[in-house]
């Protein structure tokens, strides 16, 4: 009996944090999704800078850019959009970190830039969600 009890006890601690994890992502009105959600990376050596300028930047720079995310491309990919143009964004599901936006709200990506000879893209560590 004893044992029962000390494995159901271990049990209940073990899942207890999948309870607990907050959802968040991105909410197409077209195409409603729930995603969930874990920590992310925030740095202070980042600057904000547009999709064109980013565009004119090098492989692996780590930049912020503020702007909405259009719709969702594919597993993990966005388009961006910015008053200068748009580019494909990566956000790992880990990444939303209970943050949930749509395409109405303007956002904060702070990432990698991965550049290749013909197209841009954000690897993203961290959204925000701007007023």
């Amino acid at each position: 009996m004893k044992k029962h009890a000390a494995l159901l006890a271990i049990l209940a601690l073990a899942t207890a944090p999948v309870f607990a994890a907050p959802q968040g992502g991105f909410v197409d009105p077209s195409a409603p999704a729930a995603q969930a959600k874990q920590g992310g990376f925030q740095s202070d050596q980042t600057s904000v800078v547009t999709v064109k300028q980013a565009g004119e930047m090098k492989d692996d720079s780590w930049i912020t850019v503020r702007g909405q995310l259009e719709k969702q491309v594919g597993d993990e990919d966005y388009l961006f959009r910015d008053a200068t143009g748009t580019m494909k964004v990566e956000i790992d599901r880990k990444r939303w970190d209970g943050v949930t936006v749509s395409p109405k709200d303007r956002v904060e990506l702070t990432g990698e830039l991965d550049k290749d000879f013909n197209s841009i893209e954000l690897d993203v560590k961290q959204v925000r969600k701007l007023p």
